[in-house]
């Protein structure tokens, strides 16, 4: 079906029809490709090979070659990931890296997994992302005390790493980029996973790339990071019963490996349509009067307002997120009539309980905190339907008439 600039369809249908719609619902994704995912694990029973092999080559191969990396070393999670790459490149007890509040839990733990210490810097209103300014003030005043600094590409598109790669050089830090939102997202047409000295992934069933299960994976151009990731993984050794350090078991199995290339050859059709989702959902919104144009701002009279998004990113939507006027009362309210929606994230990480010990307080990083009580992310993914999108907006917009 045809769309004009913003999305919508060329021949708008009739209004939408009453009805749920879900938040995400994998089962279309499957019923798309069962027969080669099918056969994929197929082939995994029948040689019984669980651990390693041709399968784990195989997509390692194939993923690095998508992402244009020179290595790709697969994981059990994407949190391990993260851990397993700032361990490569150096980050270890007495080290300080620099990351995002506004981000998933693993971002911050797998820095205090290295024995290092986190140094949270506040978001840029817009995209929601790690903002560099904000980062090269923590910069000057940790005075080169600082291993690595950690962006986040939050709900599928990069933060601006022209500046992060300044801030690389200039300060002597390494930039280790946390993907896990992000496969398939681009700046300046160079893929997520490829900018910095090492990345992080995650293939958790609700990724634009996903496992059927937990799994993740390092990305890096440094063979000896790629080496170091791969003694990591496979608690510390190159031989078996020789340990050189201290490691983990951490290797993505067979049967994910075997999943993950099937859908690797669908990714990129897959985030395109997301892109089509998103769009649509911008036009809807907007026709809807529910926005104003380019305000981070949201009150009785624009209710609802769009990030934004970077010209030098290539967004890939692995959530569609908006800023929204008295958020747990509309959420409620979709709730009611079977639209689902989450909220990444409601609590800051510098404000959860376990790192009260960085010493954070109320109102040090207040964009991160506005976000945390307005975002909401709606219905996204490549299998949603029009008249589900137009759902989701009429109930919006009867909450916001009432």
């Amino acid at each position: 079906m045809p769309f004009d600039s913003v999305g919508n369809s060329a021949n708008p249908t009739s209004a939408a029809q009453p009805g749920p719609v879900p938040m995400l619902d994998l089962r279309r994704q499957y019923e798309s490709i069962k027969d080669e995912v099918n056969a994929a694990v197929e082939r995994v029973l029948t040689t019984q090979h669980f651990i390693g092999g041709l399968e784990l080559d195989g997509f390692e191969r194939e993923s690095a070659e998508y992402l244009g990396a020179r290595a790709s070393v697969g994981c059990a999670s994407g949190t391990d990931a993260l851990w397993l790459a700032l361990q490569a490149c150096g980050v270890d007890a007495g080290s300080t890296v620099i990351t995002t509040p506004f981000s998933f839990f693993a971002s911050v733990s797998s820095i205090v997994r290295c024995g290092a210490t986190p140094v949270l810097a506040d978001v840029d209103p817009g995209t929601l992302n790690l903002d560099p300014a904000k980062v090269e003030n923590a910069l000057r005043r940790a005075r080169g005390q600082v291993r690595a600094v950690m962006p986040v590409h939050l709900y599928g598109q990069c933060a601006d790493m022209d500046r992060f790669g300044q801030l690389a050089q200039k300060y002597s830090v390494a930039i280790v980029e946390d993907a896990a939102q992000a496969f398939g997202a681009a700046w300046r047409k160079k893929k997520a996973g490829t900018l910095g000295a090492a990345a992080g992934f995650s293939f958790y069933p609700t990724k634009n790339l996903s496992a059927c299960g937990d799994g993740g994976c390092v990305t890096t151009n440094d063979e000896e990071v790629a080496d170091h990731v791969r003694r990591l993984r496979n608690h510390g050794s190159r031989r078996r019963y020789y340990h050189e350090e201290i490691g983990w078991n951490s290797r993505l199995d067979a049967m994910q490996a075997a999943v993950l290339r099937v859908k690797l050859k669908y990714v990129d059709d897959w985030n395109q349509r997301r892109r089509i989702v998103a769009c649509r959902y911008h036009g809807l919104l907007s026709s809807a009067g529910l926005v104003q144009a380019d305000s981070q701002t949201v009150n009785a009279q624009a209710p609802i307002a769009l990030l934004s998004s970077l010209p030098d990113a290539h967004h890939i939507y692995h959530q569609f997120v908006v800023r929204a006027w008295r958020r747990d009362e509309l959420r409620n309210f979709l709730t009611e009539r079977g639209i689902g929606s989450e909220v990444y994230y409601p609590v800051p990480l510098h404000l959860q309980q376990c790192f009260a010990y960085l010493g954070y307080k109320s109102g040090d990083l207040p964009e991160s905190e506005r976000a945390a009580k307005e975002v909401l992310a709606l219905p996204i993914f490549p299998e949603l339907r029009e008249d589900e999108q137009q759902r989701v907006t009429a109930v919006i917009a009867e909450f916001y008439s009432r």
